[in-house]
């Protein structure tokens, strides 16, 4: 659980600072790894790639948190 709250934040970290270039804050960042995760890992299954370790597990997350934010911005224009 606390492995999954650490990686959540992280992912969502590096999105961020991917996306914009700035951190959104601790809350929001931990919201975007969590819902990343999700994304990340809906999308891994889709084409068929598992994440074992927590290196995939981050990367995943970054990739689906990424998507995430990308998809706000265009909500948001």
């Amino acid at each position: 659980m606390l492995s999954s709250i650490i990686i959540g934040f992280l992912a969502g970290y590096i999105a961020s600072k991917l996306q914009s270039g700035d951190s959104k804050g601790l809350i929001i960042n931990l919201f975007l790894g969590v819902i990343g995760g999700y994304v990340g890992g809906w999308l891994f299954d889709l084409v068929g790639i598992e994440t074992y370790t927590w290196l995939g597990q981050l990367i995943c997350g970054v990739i689906g948190a990424a998507i995430v934010l990308w998809v706000f911005a265009k909500i948001r224009k």
